[in-house]
């Protein structure tokens, strides 16, 4: 529907699986020259009592891999288109709710809940924001992370149970802001709370945080 609407063309994935995002980016690959802008929003929410640890189909935790792993690798593969991009920009929708990976621990074996493992999915998607802009320094890529609204109405939030409390369009526009908003051309390497620039948790400001969930991430995606 939405792909008839815009004229675009939709593609299909299960991002719990590393193989299929690989596969995924292949195929828009083959198709485009390329990128101008990259939302990596999908994701998978929390139950507030949940407690029974799943896998992804790489036998990961479930939330590491779908809200942190993929859009990671998904940006890897498309870095060369772009590259070849109209003044491109990167937006990683994130959270407000943000707890650092116990390194000793990553796969969350030991006193799982489910809002423990979004919330570290969340701030290592941050901390990987800001590593990547780095990276990209100069390259005219730029690359933000935001928490786009608190608890709209989407099926996430409701299944959550937890109480709606700001409007879907509250979020879409703060994620659109990100997305063209012309004062935002060369900013990168910022998180943002709706509409403005805030300040993540402290992890993602650290460097040996940052180092290690640097090097997590390059193991866990090495074979990808």
């Amino acid at each position: 529907m939405v792909a008839d609407a815009t004229g675009g063309e939709a593609f299909q994935a299960d991002l719990s699986s590393l193989a299929e995002v690989s596969s995924l980016a292949a195929k828009i690959a083959a198709s485009n020259d390329r990128l101008d802008v990259l939302v990596n929003n999908a994701g998978i929410g929390f139950h507030t009592d949940g407690t029974t640890r799943e896998l992804s189909a790489d036998g990961y935790e479930l939330r590491l891999a779908v809200n942190y792993l993929a859009p990671v690798l998904l940006t890897r593969k498309f870095l060369p288109l772009l590259h070849r991009g109209a003044s491109p920009r990167i937006v990683n929708v994130a959270s407000v709710g943000q707890q650092p990976i116990d390194f000793d621990d990553p796969q969350q074996e030991r006193g799982y809940t489910d809002v423990a493992a979004y919330c570290r999915s969340k701030l290592a998607l941050v901390s990987h924001t800001f590593d990547l802009a780095e990276e990209l320094a100069g390259t005219g890529v730029t690359v933000n992370s935001l928490h786009p609204a608190m608890y709209m109405p989407t099926t996430m939030s409701k299944r959550s149970g937890m109480e709606i409390v700001d409007s879907l369009e509250t979020g879409v526009a703060a994620t659109r802001r990100l997305v063209d908003a012309p004062e935002l051309a060369d900013v990168t390497g910022r998180y943002f709370e709706i509409e403005e620039e805030a300040r993540a948790s402290e992890e993602a400001y650290d460097p040996e945080y940052r180092r290690r969930l640097a090097e997590l991430t390059d193991d866990l995606l090495n074979s990808y």
